[in-house]
C-alpha cells in the first residue's frame, strides 16, 4: 500500500474518532455547577448553577440556555453574546460540579435514593451504589423510566438473565434523569 494511501485511510480514522469523542460530551444538566470567567475582566468571573429550566445568567449577557449543550456550545454563545459589549471577549467556562447529573433508584433496593453520576454508569452499577437488590425483589421485571421530552420510555433490565451472563444487552447505559424501578 503506497504512502498516499496509508495516510488517507489515517485521516479518515482521526476523522471518525474525533467525531466519536464529539458524540459523547457532557451535557450539560439543571444542578451542575459552572465557572465561568472572561479574560482580563475581573468583573466578569462567577460560579452559576443552571437552575431547573436550564438556563443560566451571566452579567451582559443575560440568560443563556445550558442544559443539554456541552461546555463549549455555552461558551460560544456567551462569547457571542458578550461580543456586543467587548471586543473579541475570551471566554473561559468550566465544571466545578455535576450535581445535576443524577438517576434516582427505587423500590426493592438497599438504600433507595437519589445518585450523582461522576462518570457513566449502567444499570447494574447502578444498583450496586443503591446497595444491591434485597431478597423479594423481582430480578427480571426491572424496568428503567427515561424522559426524552414530553414522551416517556421504559426499558427493560434483566437482572436475573445478566448475572447469568445472558440478556447482556438489557445493562443498558444510563443518562441524567433516568428512574430505575425495582419491583
Amino acid at each position: 500500500m503506497d504512502m498516499f494511501v496509508k495516510a488517507i485511510i489515517l485521516g479518515f480514522a482521526f476523522i471518525a474518532s474525533g467525531t466519536a469523542l464529539a458524540a459523547d460530551r457532557y451535557l450539560l444538566n439543571a444542578g451542575d455547577v459552572l465557572e465561568i470567567s472572561v479574560w482580563n475582566e475581573e468583573s466578569l468571573q462567577k460560579e452559576v448553577i443552571v437552575l431547573p429550566d436550564g438556563v443560566i445568567t451571566f452579567p451582559l449577557a443575560g440568560e443563556v440556555l445550558a442544559q443539554g449543550r456541552t461546555v463549549a456550545d455555552v461558551q460560544a454563545s456567551l462569547k457571542k453574546q458578550l461580543s456586543v459589549y467587548l471586543a473579541d471577549p475570551v471566554v473561559t467556562v468550566s465544571v466545578l460540579s455535576v450535581d445535576g447529573n443524577t438517576v434516582h433508584v427505587l423500590g426493592k433496593v438497599i438504600t433507595p435514593g437519589q445518585f450523582i453520576m461522576i462518570q457513566p454508569i449502567d444499570a447494574i452499577q447502578a444498583l450496586s451504589l443503591a446497595g444491591g437488590l434485597s431478597p423479594y425483589a423481582e430480578e427480571n421485571n426491572i424496568i428503567v423510566v427515561r424522559r426524552n421530552g414530553d414522551k416517556r420510555q421504559v426499558i427493560h433490565v434483566r437482572y436475573g438473565s445478566i448475572k447469568k451472563g445472558k440478556d447482556l444487552a438489557t445493562n443498558i447505559m444510563l443518562k441524567s434523569g433516568d428512574v430505575i424501578l425495582i419491583p
